[in-house]
């Protein structure tokens, strides 16, 4: 008796593959270029500008990441 096995894969093309992973390398390289702005904008304050609205030095680096990538 002779068993035929057919597959069929559902992945998309080469082309669609690469246009996929360079908008993701985009969307990376634009969420990284807003976290530097953001932190160089807040880095930049004086530490009584800091203090003026509640935020210490050393909670800029995580103030950045959650404002650009969510918590």
């Amino acid at each position: 008796m002779a068993h035929a096995l057919n597959t069929t894969y559902a992945s998309s093309s080469l082309v669609a593959r690469l246009r996929g992973m360079a908008d993701n390398a985009r969307t990376s390289w634009d969420l990284y270029k807003e976290y530097k702005r953001t932190y160089g904008e807040l880095d930049s304050l004086t530490d009584r500008d800091l203090a003026d609205i509640g935020i210490r030095r050393c909670d800029i680096a995580d103030l950045a990441r959650t404002h650009v990538y969510g918590a």
